[in-house]
């Protein structure tokens, strides 16, 4: 089997901490990994299948003879060196949002629309990875889609302060700390108190009213779906809990689709895990998804304020599925399915 030079754009932070987890978890077939960051983590040591890497230096002139280039160092970071990778033959695979909307550039969740890969091997060799809560939302919508056709779609989320990288979790844990000691509580990362509390503001807020997460949201799931004129709508809300985002999601169809009919057909979806039985307290919550790639569905029920609408509630690991491991799932369909254009990029 041929391997493949992989870089790791980001690599010191908790996304690319986990996304060099998961390459070593899943075996992915990689020759030599090369770990890359801002200039105050040049030198740090990680480890990868047993033996320390060191992380140099992020440049332009970073990705001689790199296949794959997994980003996640912030948006901006990826818009100045995510075309330099692409440019010295490497396909780029971007966790932030610096290309999602682009239309030449796919936004690709294996699960639903993995065909779209081929698109940027044509044109800019750039992926993009989708925002965490989309990635989650979408895995169970299109199976139900294909079911019964997706007409509108009303998610509220539950997001966990690692979706803020390592400075939104220690934040979490400093302030329970300290609020249990009767220390003070100085609100950083967050622009309120976080601990014991709920924050109805991710991403920055936008004229409408809504914020830019929630449109996120919107946007993505229509472009990930290939449904431009899907009603969506998303309120995206921060909560005290390190790991797994959780969604409330009212989903409306065209044709009826029971429980039942919706519940037998996410057993069979890849990458879904039904856990659905509210009378003997078994539901998705984020102890039970923490870790998991899988996303985690359950609450099934009848929308009651429309005929052919399904309740249901989503929980999935939003540094796993959510974005190192859909990143890394991304890279399979590229060794599996496109190798050539892989061997051609770096010969």
């Amino acid at each position: 089997m041929r391997k493949y030079k992989v870089a790791i754009a980001g690599a010191t932070g908790v996304v690319g901490r986990e996304m060099i987890k998961v390459l070593e978890e899943r075996e992915f077939p990689v020759s030599e990994l090369l770990p890359l960051a801002s200039e105050r983590s040049e030198g740090q040591k990680l480890e990868f299948q047993g033996r320390e890497v060191v992380v140099r230096r992020l440049k332009p002139d970073s990705f001689a003879g790199v296949d794959i280039a997994l980003f996640s160092p912030g948006a901006s970071v990826s818009r100045e060196f995510a075309p330099h990778a692409a440019r010295a033959g490497a396909v780029v695979i971007d966790n932030s949002s610096a290309f999602r909307m682009e239309q030449d550039v796919p936004l690709v969740v294996p699960e639903v629309n993995a065909h779209a890969v081929a698109q940027a091997l044509n044109r800019r060799r750039i992926i993009a990875n989708p925002n965490c809560s989309t990635i989650q939302l979408v895995v169970v919508m299109k199976p139900l889609h294909d079911a019964a056709g997706l007409e509108r779609v009303i998610v509220s989320t539950y997001q966990s302060v690692s979706g803020a990288g390592q400075k939104g979790i220690d934040e979490l844990e400093s302030q329970s700390r300290a609020l249990f000691s009767l220390g003070e509580i100085a609100p950083s990362k967050f622009p309120h108190r976080i601990a014991f509390n709920l924050l109805p503001e991710i991403g920055g807020a936008r004229d409408d009213g809504y914020t830019e997460e929630e449109m996120k949201m919107v946007n993505e799931s229509r472009k990930i779906l290939g449904l431009p004129q899907l009603a969506v709508s998303a309120t995206c809300v921060r909560v005290p809990v390190f790991y797994c985002h959780s969604e409330a999601a009212h989903l409306f169809f065209k044709e009826p689709l029971s429980p039942d009919q919706a519940r037998e057909i996410l057993r069979k979806a890849p990458g879904v895990k039904v856990i659905d039985d509210l009378k003997e307290h078994v539901y998705p919550m984020p102890v039970l998804g923490a870790g998991d790639d899988d996303t985690l569905v359950g609450r099934i029920r009848k929308d009651l304020t429309a005929p052919n609408g399904l309740a249901l509630f989503i929980v999935s690991d939003n540094l796993r599925k959510g974005a190192a491991t859909n990143a890394v799932q991304i890279a399979e369909l590229l060794v599996r399915d496109h190798a050539a254009a892989l061997r051609s990029a770096s010969a």
